[in-house]
């Protein structure tokens, strides 16, 4: 799953814990603990999030761009 490894990728390239994410999307930590293990895909409302908090689109996250 794409997004798994996107969301795991720009997380610790930005030097961001699991718990910093959380509370920058808005769920709790294992929320991002299991998106990043492939065992819950996140909402489109916490994609979104995610895409401002990391400064990219919501399309890279979902593996439609690499840009």
């Amino acid at each position: 799953m794409i997004i798994a490894q996107r969301i795991k990728e720009l997380r610790k390239a930005c030097g961001v814990s699991q718990k910093k994410l959380a509370e920058a999307v808005g769920v709790d930590k294992r929320a991002v603990i299991f998106w990043e293990q492939e065992i819950n895909e996140p909402k489109a409302t916490y994609i979104r999030n995610m895409a401002k908090f990391f400064g990219c689109s919501a399309d890279y996250l979902l593996g439609l761009s690499d840009i």
